[in-house]
């Protein structure tokens, strides 16, 4: 009959269990746990691994080794399902064995522990091996347990009494690691919705054809270099593995909110749109032919000719030149002036402007290519982020990837968008994601209408806005630039659950 205390441990093992989540550490739990309630010396957890039995967890407490729990499995062989093997005829039948010393059986092949124990100069006498099954009764694994010991120490053989308690406590830690693993395949199908998403975001164009795969990368680089860097010094590991794991889903879905962006806002290689450069390529033409029919009329002189021909070549050259420049001086925009003031007129007789307002409009953006009505289009990607987000039920592990996300085109200086938060208002992890923005913009090298920039060249303009704009971390952006992590990243893409 199981004892009293025997039934507290049961009863205590199983709250243990249930609250734990890891799988690695739950697996260690399972074996310590059992391994106190039988009072034993040593003990081996296998798990199903296709058609064989692998060492997941393996505890000798008289010889002081422990291997496994830490997510590497013992090197050792598995063990086939075969039943002259006692765990594997355990794990097939369904059934606990009881053997009281391995080297009196004849029933089953023991001569994998004598040939350890030849080995090593331990000496393995009694065993226990337990089955773990489910609720269903799938067949997860077994429990091998050696030599139990009475209360001098001594090895005894187990108790039968103990058999329910221990098979009440295997079944238990059956449960607890299918919880376990259907939380982490819920938690694996949700991770590849999300790359799916964001993949599909960045595949609708050129211009942000692996952004966040290469952000979520470098992202987890940098969090490892974090750590590390902590580590060294003897400080708290700033990210942990749920840290983490929230931090770089927010990187993956930070961009999320672009698959309302009209293609031609979120493509736009320069200034003019094709039909405006074939309208100017088409008016100049005009000026040139008007030219040309007064020379040969007599109406103007060959050399005005020439310089009118001139005049207008060279004029539709720099307007393209300046449609696909980054930065537009005041140099430019005067001479812009002076072009806009220019007329002709017609075939019709009506006197026209060499550039119409809208060109002229587009062609004055002193930077970027956007307009300011496109501009706001663009910016309001971050909101439709936010609003897309609330609708995702994230855990409680989970719960700051739609402020993360939605943020990341904050500054600390108040400039960003869209809600101008400033200083300590701004998480240190979106200040992390602003930065791997920003610097992944400049260097692609897939974008339409730039070629990625040097990367010191990068890092320059980043500390330039970090220390003199005062719109980036300048902590972030020196340690981000130490960390080199934007080197090694992999075609393949990046998942979220980075090594920690």
């Amino acid at each position: 009959m199981m004892t009293q205390d025997a039934m507290k441990k049961v009863l205590q093992a199983g709250v243990m269990l249930s609250s734990e989540r890891d799988l690695n550490r739950l697996l260690d739990k399972i074996l310590a746990s059992i391994m106190e309630l039988a009072n034993c010396d040593a003990g081996t957890l296998y798990l199903l691994d296709k058609e064989a039995l692998r060492f997941k967890i393996m505890h000798t407490n008289s010889m002081g080794t422990h291997s496994g729990g830490d997510g590497r499995d013992p090197d050792l062989p598995p063990v086939p399902l075969r039943r002259e093997n006692v765990c594997a005829y355990s794990f097939l039948e369904g059934r606990t064995v009881r053997v009281e010393n391995v080297y009196d059986s004849e029933q089953y092949d023991f001569s994998g522990p004598i040939h350890y124990d030849a080995i090593t100069g331990y000496h393995t006498q009694s065993m226990l091996v337990v089955p773990m099954r489910n609720r269903e009764g799938e067949k997860l694994g077994v429990i091998q347990l050696i030599n139990a010991l009475d209360e001098n120490g001594t090895i005894q053989a187990f108790p039968e009494d103990m058999i329910l308690a221990l098979e009440s406590v295997a079944s238990q830690a059956a449960v607890a690691i299918q919880n376990v693993r259907y939380m982490r395949e819920i938690r694996e199908l949700f991770q590849s919705f999300v790359r799916v998403m964001s993949t599909a975001v960045d595949e609708r164009s050129p211009y942000n054809a692996n952004h966040s795969r290469r952000m979520a990368q470098m992202c987890g680089h940098f969090l490892t270099f974090l750590n590390g860097r902590a580590g060294e010094r003897g400080e708290e590991i700033p990210f942990s593995p749920q840290r983490r794991e929230e931090l770089i889903m927010s990187v993956w879905l930070h961009d999320i909110g672009k698959v309302t962006t009209p293609l031609e806002v979120m493509d736009k290689p320069e200034r003019l749109s094709e039909l405006q450069k074939e309208r100017i390529r088409h008016r100049l033409e005009t000026i040139r032919l008007q030219g040309q029919i007064r020379c040969l009329s007599g109406e103007i002189t060959q050399e005005t000719y020439r310089d009118l021909e001139q005049e207008t070549k060279s004029t539709g050259e720099r307007l393209l030149q300046m449609s696909t420049a980054g930065y537009l001086p005041d140099e430019s925009l005067d001479w812009l002036k002076g072009i806009r003031q220019r007329v002709y007129t017609d075939p019709e007789g009506r006197q026209q402007s060499w550039l119409t307002e809208d060109e002229y409009a587009m062609l004055s953006i002193p930077r970027g290519t956007l307009s300011q009505e496109e501009r706001r289009i663009m910016e309001s990607h971050v909101s439709v982020t936010d609003k897309l987000l609330s609708q995702i039920r994230f855990s409680g592990e989970l719960s700051h990837v739609r402020e993360w996300a939605a943020s990341h085109h904050e500054h600390l200086n108040g400039g960003g968008y869209p809600r101008h938060l400033a200083g300590e208002a701004i998480p240190v992890e979106v200040r992390i994601i602003t930065i791997l923005d920003i610097f992944d913009a400049l260097v692609a090298d897939d974008r339409p209408y730039k070629p990625g920039m040097p990367v010191e060249k990068a890092l320059s303009i980043l500390d330039g806005m970090a220390n003199r704009e005062g719109k980036l971390d300048p902590e972030l952006t020196a340690l981000f630039a130490e960390s080199r992590c934007w080197k090694d990243l992999s075609p393949e893409g990046a998942l979220l659950q980075v090594e920690a």
